[in-house]
Formats: structure tokens, C-alpha cells, sequence
């Protein structure tokens, strides 16, 4: 197969270890008729064992050469190509109107966008019917952390607002060309069909999660200030003197809720 460079600045590193690439098609299960995207195919590794068990597959790429190379070696299969930024694509014009499928998405995600990804895919989450992602392992840890870790943050709690987390299994340095310096781990997300924790004002609540870990050594009354009082953090049933480490997503779904109420009758 034609070689291609990789590119430091798409943070490019191409998996290339067929073992963990079956174990990944075999965690994914997919289903001829399943409506999947991959998102950042590079040399397509992932895509043509997806593509022996799909009936048609769509990939978003970022790199003109990627998709110039896919397209020469993909030709003839059922794949297509959408050259774009998946930070800036909408999901949701892959579902046909009146389809009652949602997108199952996969991908090798680069480290450096692999975040703001994250809260863009989140923001569609109603086109989504699950996703399994190769990431950092720091990440990984991130996602599906619980209270009390050093892990659990804005990620977690944001990321498990919407979605099961799971931990499936490593992926070594040596199994990309070129080998990153980090390791990394497989992660599925499916969104919840009901949440757990609904919040009545969302901007609120993502408003002041994210500000609580601004200052995430401090106790609570300090960095929800803005928010709520601490006799009204209280009543909440949360006490002002924790750090935001040890609140699970339930108090923070409380919190967010006092939020709105309270600004509700400013």
C-alpha cells in the first residue's frame, strides 16, 4: 500500500497492530445495516475490516492526502468519504431524513482535539446511538472516572451526564507508526436512553461545573461564589466545605438545579 507520512500537526499516529484491530471490530459488533462513521480513517486500518461487515460506511478526514489515498485504494468498496474538520462537521446530516437509525462512531482520535471533540460529539448526542474511541489512556481514565479520584473532573461529570463509560482494554505504544509516547485504551460511550441526573437549566449546570474545577483544590464555596450561597449549597444537601472531587454527578446535577432555581427568581 502506498506510504504516507504521518503529520505532526493532524497528530497523526496510524494503528497498525492487526490483533488489536480485531479486537476492536469485535468490540464494536457491527451489524451489515448498522449506520457507522469513522472519524479520522488514516490509511484505513479500522475501515477495511468495518467495511467487510458493513453494507456502507462513512468517514470523516481531515488530511487531503489520507483522503486521496483512501480513494485510490478504497475505490471500488462502500465507503464514503467526507473531506472536513470533525470539530466543525454535523453528525447529523449522515442520518436520512425519516431513518430511525442513529450513528454507531468509531475512530482513532488525535490527542490534541480529542476534548473539544468530545463536547462536540456531545453536543448531537440525540444522532448518536453509541461511539468506541481509541484514546489516551490519561483520557480514557478521565471518562470513566468516579468521586474522590484524582481523575473525576469537568470531563467526567459533563461526559457521564450523557453516557455509560466504559473501559475496554489497552492499546500499547508499539501498535501505531509512528509509536506515541503514552499509552492507550479503548473506551466505549452510549448514551443514556433516560438520564440519570437531569438538570433543568444545562448552560447553568456545564457553567458551573466548569468553574468549580477552575479551582478545584478549593472548597466548593469558593468556586460556586458566583452561583450559590453556602447556606444555599446547603440546602441542596451538599456540604460547602468539600472539594469538587468528592461531589458525584447527582450533586452536581443538585447544584445546577439550586442554580436555576435561584437565578429563576432573580
Amino acid at each position: 500500500m502506498a506510504q504516507h507520512q504521518a503529520r505532526k500537526r493532524f497528530g497523526q499516529n496510524f494503528l497498525t497492530d492487526t490483533g488489536i484491530i480485531t479486537r476492536l471490530v469485535r468490540s464494536i459488533a457491527p451489524r451489515a445495516d448498522d449506520l457507522m462513521v469513522e472519524i479520522g480513517p488514516g490509511q484505513g486500518a479500522l475501515t477495511r475490516p468495518l467495511m467487510d461487515e458493513l453494507e456502507h460506511l462513512h468517514a470523516v478526514e481531515l488530511d487531503r492526502d489520507l483522503i486521496a489515498l483512501l480513494q485510490r485504494t478504497l475505490s471500488e468498496r462502500r465507503l464514503t468519504l467526507h473531506q472536513a474538520d470533525a470539530l466543525r462537521f454535523d453528525f447529523s446530516t449522515l442520518v436520512p431524513e425519516g431513518d430511525t437509525r442513529r450513528l454507531r462512531v468509531v475512530g482513532n482520535l488525535p490527542y490534541n482535539i480529542s476534548t473539544p471533540l468530545m463536547f462536540h460529539l456531545i453536543s448531537q448526542i440525540h444522532v448518536v446511538q453509541d461511539m468506541h474511541f481509541m484514546l489516551q489512556k490519561e483520557m480514557v481514565d478521565r471518562l470513566v472516572a468516579v468521586p474522590g479520584t484524582s481523575d473525576w473532573g469537568r470531563l467526567s461529570i459533563m461526559i457521564q451526564y450523557h453516557c455509560q463509560t466504559d473501559f475496554l482494554f489497552m492499546v500499547p505504544p508499539e501498535s501505531f507508526s509512528p509509536a506515541p509516547k503514552v499509552d492507550s485504551a479503548i473506551v466505549r460511550l452510549v448514551p443514556h436512553q433516560t438520564l440519570p441526573h437531569p438538570v433543568t437549566d444545562y448552560p447553568r449546570f456545564a457553567a458551573l461545573v466548569n468553574q468549580v474545577f477552575t479551582q478545584r483544590r478549593k472548597a466548593i464555596r469558593n468556586g460556586l461564589k458566583s452561583f450559590l450561597a453556602p447556606a444555599e449549597i446547603e440546602a441542596a444537601g451538599i456540604d460547602p466545605g468539600l472539594r469538587p472531587e468528592q461531589l458525584s454527578l447527582a450533586d452536581f446535577a443538585a447544584l445546577g438545579n439550586a442554580a436555576a432555581a435561584r437565578a429563576s427568581h432573580a
